[in-house]
């Protein structure tokens, strides 16, 4: 058996009551410790929900992680509000990392940069000069104008200015060439990394920030419905309009009867609401449309569970949503990208190339009529998405390949 070695992991978003970015600290934090020790150093305002959630749900793994909490002054981060400035935020937070590790006099024997990062913004754990592992650092790409041009204006501009600030540091970031030149081994979210960042001459892997834990699979559903369904912030990176469209070309084509057997439920909320509802009262879908805003795990389970399959079309570099989706056995209807397109495979779904808008529109309802009409396929699929989900995305799959990462590093 392996000697047990010492991570110090810092991890800017860390809270086991969320999902998204704070629920992957949690969990990574955690599969770090199935195979070492972790000193683990998050933010302040995190403390009361660890310690809380470490009461309530007491795990034998938690005697192998010490955490710590650091921030910066108050003088240094009053302008702080929520996410605003939190990018900012997180730089001078890593900046001012190594000197509160040198203070602590923290004995470990790597150094890893688990969250809240990209590949554009930098890490100074290397530093600390112990073996240091970056990652998984993140890459969204850029949304093509013609998926945004039926929204606001603002989100255009918005992608445009984050996507120059986004070449200037990949050109002519000094601290982010120190970062690559520095790191040992970098873990990349999605393919599209390397292509942006010149990491070719450094050792890499692929893996997403994305998992779950299995909330217990059945393949037991209502053969009476059939009923697709989403999730996520309704803002437009996540593509909904394209899921109602897609949903309403599909269900426009069918005879009357078979129509009351279908629906789609979309579980979330965010600014966009309204565009949303709006389209579908336009695409006369409204009997077959629920709008539902976030719920209980329990409720959300329960919809997965009587659910046939997840349609994502999201233009994102990740997708939480996509691994939960399969971990219940549901095909995925998706774009076919760097993100949800990565994370299935031709086993667990459908990931339809982004043409133009009316183009991707048809084909994503294509998709949709093709599982709704071939029921052996949709069985095929449902066991191919679970398959998906046990070799590649349940939490245990990201411990397994960290540690061997880590016994691949000489302190």
């Amino acid at each position: 058996m392996s000697k047990r070695k010492t991570i110090l992991a810092t991890a800017y978003a860390v809270n086991p009551y969320k999902g998204s970015e704070d629920g992957m600290g949690w969990n990574f934090i955690l599969q770090i410790a199935r195979y070492n020790n972790v000193i683990a150093i998050t933010r302040e305002n995190n403390r009361k929900h660890i310690e809380q959630y470490m009461m309530e749900h007491s795990h034998p793994v938690y005697e192998k992680i010490s955490f710590l909490y650091f921030d910066l002054p108050y003088w240094m981060r009053w302008w702080k509000k929520g996410s605003r400035g939190a990018l900012f935020y997180f730089w001078l937070w890593q900046r001012a990392m190594p000197a509160f590790v040198k203070q602590k006099q923290l004995i470990f024997d790597i150094a890893h940069n688990v969250n809240f990062h990209n590949d554009w913004t930098p890490s100074y754990l290397w530093k600390l000069k112990k073996p240091f592992v970056w990652g998984p650092v993140g890459h969204h790409p850029q949304v093509p104008f013609r998926f945004l041009k039926k929204y606001p204006l603002h989100y255009l501009i918005k992608d445009k200015l984050t996507w120059i600030v986004k070449k200037t540091c990949w050109l002519f970031s000094p601290s982010l060439k120190n970062t690559i030149h520095n790191a040992n081994h970098i873990l990349c979210m999605n393919n599209d990394v390397s292509k942006h960042v010149r990491i070719q001459a450094k050792a890499h892997s692929i893996m997403p920030s994305v998992a779950t834990e299995d909330f217990g699979y059945s393949k037991e559903r209502n053969g009476s419905r059939f009923t697709l369904i989403s999730a996520g912030r309704l803002v437009p990176l996540k593509g909904f309009d394209l899921t109602i469209l897609s949903f309403a070309g599909f269900i426009q084509s069918l005879p009357d009867a078979e129509k009351e057997k279908c629906e789609l439920i979309i579980v979330g909320s965010g600014p966009e609401k309204n565009f949303l509802e709006e389209l579908v009262q336009k695409s006369s879908i409204h009997s077959y449309v629920r709008f539902i805003d976030w719920i209980d795990r329990k409720e959300l389970v329960h919809l997965y569970q009587q659910s046939a399959l997840f349609i994502f079309p999201s233009h994102e570099g990740a997708g939480m949503v996509v691994a939960e989706a399969m971990s219940f056995g549901l095909p995925v209807i998706c774009l076919d990208n760097a993100g949800p397109g990565e994370f299935i495979d031709q086993h667990a779904g459908i990931a339809v190339p982004a043409r133009d808008r009316n183009e991707t529109i048809v084909a994503l309802s294509e998709a949709i009529r093709q599982l709704y009409e071939n029921p052996t396929l949709l069985t095929e699929m449902s066991e191919g998405a679970r398959r998906r989900f046990n070799d590649f995305f349940h939490w245990d799959r990201r411990g397994d390949q960290l540690h061997k990462i880590y016994q691949g590093l000489s302190s």
